[in-house]
């Protein structure tokens, strides 16, 4: 009998010694798995940093034409304070006109441009002189190019990555003191910690207390889910311990502060301490005090319980709780948290600072170039071509426009929509694009580049430049303006209208071109034939394809506002095609460059063509459908464009161009409804809305040797004078071309300067 026990006994204690054996070693090799995990996943690269995009720097020299005031919304738009430039980086002081400015240090395409101190004087229309504070002139200022966005993964999650040395010392010790009191001495699992814990929670009944350590929180946030599971803790508790016997407690602190989720904007996660003070405060966490930090910290306890900008009361109260702590562990003066804790919260306004529609083109740029892997995760900057001035004065005309069309089109129910672009034609470079309304929200509907509609009258200057490539078809050329009707290969009758189903008879090519005469460019089209037609179209730059039928004349071809702007560009460049450019320049991570994105110019039409036609477009706002342009802009300024409404007012466009920007804009429905707008009603206003505050300057183009201006009657197109003929208009023709005469007037010579300025002041009096 006790053998038989003794012999159970042994098999038991074998049993026993094989089951641990056994859970030793998965428990060895589950350590083992983990450590490994710890270690390769947090060594070198320590997460998926966005690729963060910035917009063109304003560039500052004696008479830029930016006023005082001008420079002051500048310096808040790149969020620097008022206060005392001593102080510390991202501070001005005004007095007067004259500016005292701490610049921070920034990173431009070119150069690491250190803190700087600069003293810059304006007057009301321009920057008048700027010195280094030794007293020496300073030729170029750029004030700091600001962010406009992130490339970040679908995951949505954003941060900035600090240095070790970017870390402010009352941050390092604040959130110790606030969230792991015992960091530096505990291994990763703070034993303590979680008895006193469970102890807390026990009295109070509830749980009110957590025992996890920061190496803990960084564990979870970086490796694991939120699940409270048992077998989720007991990993969390491992691989801490593995994580603390790797790496120092200095590396794992930063990291933390990199990787906790501090709240979300829309779609987007923000991480880390250096996103967050950009986020809420928008200045470089090297610049925020004791009160803004003291708000960080109180949020990692729960972001969206004490998001400052929905429940103000509970942040307030929160980061007052820990100003109390930073002055009881005597970490800030009691004085200095009193103050702290008194001051508002002081957080920048929500939105306004990211621009999804043009960083949707930043994307689609970026992609023929690199892997959406390395866009999301890289941490790569990139430098865009966006001016903030454009695209706020854009922004403003298209929402404020299409309000007050609203109210006039109430009956119809729903909300307009538009699209306004805004680049540079010599250089090809995009400086706005607002892609609808809802001009902060990401993921939305981009019709700016997506939305492809008919674009009415917009095609009509292929038509006539193609008239005069052809040599047959001068500006003053006469063509008859009459009924006409057309079999189509599907047996239907074709019979086109102009917009007021009126007939002006034989007109010249300037007047049927700014007054938009649809029976004019018909004839003149059908003339020329579709198929050259359609090659203009694209040697401008539309690379679609062009269904080749009658109603493309007058605008049944569909094209976005992006392309829109493409083709237009030939025209403002005087027949050279610049390829649109939103990027600039990518640099890595290091700063370094990974590549330039140069200006790419080549032909697109014959210049002395594209001369004459400009000259034309030059008339759509003095004697066409644009004239109620001059209300709206500076006066004295010469622009050229044209209207553009496609069949039965769906789509309203405007494409036009001033001395340094060219600009498209439509408007309509989504659902594309009738809107009852011409170009002239709908898009033109939000066009020079937009350009109105631009401080645009005249649009004038340098004629070609082989082309010269000339005066016309705009009616008959017979060569005259100002004196003769009130009614008169320059045009340009080539060289030599003889013109049939005003039988009343003296045959006019080439267009003087004085000619033209009294041309231009007849305009504006008109």
């Amino acid at each position: 009998m006790a053998k038989s026990r003794r012999r159970l006994w042994r098999k038991i204690l074998i049993a026993i010694f094989v089951v641990l054996a056994i859970v030793a070693v998965v428990g060895a090799a589950w350590i083992t798995h983990l450590d490994r995990v710890v270690t390769q996943q947090f060594q070198g690269r320590h997460w998926s940093v966005p690729a963060h995009v910035y917009a063109a720097p304003i560039e500052l020299y004696a008479g830029a034409p930016i006023s005082a005031d001008d420079l002051e919304e500048e310096l808040r738009r790149v969020h620097y304070r008022r206060g005392d430039p001593a102080g510390g980086p991202g501070v001005y002081r005004r007095v007067g006109n004259a500016f005292d400015i701490q610049a921070r240090r920034v990173r431009f395409i070119d150069e690491q441009r250190d803190a700087q101190r600069v003293s810059i004087h304006a007057d009301a229309s321009s920057i008048t002189s700027m010195r280094e504070v030794n007293g020496a002139d300073l030729p170029v200022f750029r004030l700091d190019p600001p962010v406009i966005g992130s490339v970040f993964p679908i995951h949505g999650e954003d941060r900035l990555v600090v240095s070790p040395e970017e870390v402010p010392a009352l941050l390092r010790k604040g959130i110790k003191l606030i969230e792991d009191r015992r960091f530096d001495e505990h291994h990763g699992v703070d034993t303590l910690g979680v008895l006193r814990a469970i102890w807390v929670n026990l009295r109070a009944g509830r749980v009110v207390q957590g025992g996890s350590t920061l190496t803990q929180q960084l564990v979870k946030n970086y490796f694991l889910t939120d699940a409270q599971t048992f077998d989720r803790k007991a990993t969390e508790a491992i691989m801490a311990l593995r994580l603390e016997a790797h790496y120092s407690k200095d590396e794992i602190l930063v990291a933390y502060l990199n990787e906790v989720f501090l709240g979300q904007d829309g779609e987007r996660a923000i991480h880390g301490f250096g996103l967050g003070s950009e986020f809420y405060f928008a200045k470089p966490l090297g610049e925020l005090d004791a009160g803004e930090l003291a708000l960080l910290i109180g949020l990692v306890k729960g972001p969206s319980y004490y998001d400052p900008r929905k429940h103000p009361d509970r942040a307030l109260a929160r980061r007052n709780l820990v100003l109390k702590e930073f002055a009881d562990a005597h970490l800030v003066e009691a004085g200095a948290a009193q103050r702290a804790a008194a001051a508002p919260l002081g957080l920048r306004p929500g939105g306004g600072s990211y621009v999804p529609a043009y960083i949707d083109l930043v994307r689609r740029h970026l992609k023929r170039d690199y892997a959406e892997a390395d866009l999301a995760a890289a941490g790569l900057s990139v430098y865009t071509s966006l001016d903030p001035r454009a695209q706020a004065s854009a922004e403003r005309a298209l929402t404020r426009d299409l309000q007050r069309l609203d109210a006039k089109a109430a009956a119809r129910g729903g909300h307009l929509q538009g699209a306004v672009i805004v680049a540079e034609p010599n250089s090809g470079d995009v400086v706005a694009v607002v892609g609808g309304r809802e001009t902060d929200t990401a993921g939305t509907f981009n019709r700016a580049l997506d939305a492809r509609r008919p674009i009415g009258s917009l095609v009509k200057p292929a038509v006539y430049l193609t008239a005069l490539e052809s040599g047959r078809y001068t500006a003053a050329s006469l063509i008859d303006d009459a009924p006409i009707e057309m079999k189509l290969p599907d047996g239907s009758i074709w019979a086109p209208q102009n917009f007021e189903h009126n007939v002006n008879g034989s007109v010249t090519l300037a007047k049927a071109l700014a007054e938009s005469l649809n029976l004019a460019t018909v004839k003149l089209g059908m003339d020329l034939g579709l198929s050259k037609v359609a090659d203009t179209l694209q040697s401008l730059g539309l690379e679609s394809g062009v269904t080749l039928n009658p109603s493309m004349l007058l605008g049944t071809v569909e094209m976005t506002p992006l392309e829109v702007v493409q083709v237009y560009t030939s025209l403002a460049n005087g027949g050279f095609r610049a390829r649109l450019r939103a990027v600039r320049a990518v640099l890595d991570e290091q700063g370094r460059p990974l590549r330039q994105f140069k200006v790419q110019v080549e032909p697109a039409a014959p210049p002395a063509a594209v001369y004459q036609l400009v000259r034309m477009l030059m008339l759509v706002p003095t004697h066409g459908t644009a004239r109620e342009a001059a209300a709206r802009l500076p006066k004295g300024l010469v622009i050229a464009g044209k209207t553009g409404t496609s069949s039965d007012t769906r789509d309203s466009w405007f494409a036009g161009f001033t001395g340094r920007y060219l600009s498209v804009v439509w408007v309509g429905y989504d659902d594309n409804r009738v809107t009852g707008l011409t170009g002239a009603a709908g898009a033109l206003p939000v066009w020079a809305d937009t350009m109105a505050a631009l401080k645009p300057v005249s649009f004038e183009p340098v004629a070609p040797d082989s082309a010269e201006d000339r005066w016309i009657g705009f009616d008959d197109g017979l060569e005259t004078t100002p004196a003769c003929s009130p009614g008169a208009v320059i045009i340009a023709v080539p060289k030599n071309t003889v013109l049939p005469g005003n039988p009343r007037c003296n045959p006019s010579q080439p267009a003087s300067v004085g000619d033209k300025i009294k041309s231009w002041f007849d305009r504006i009096v008109h």
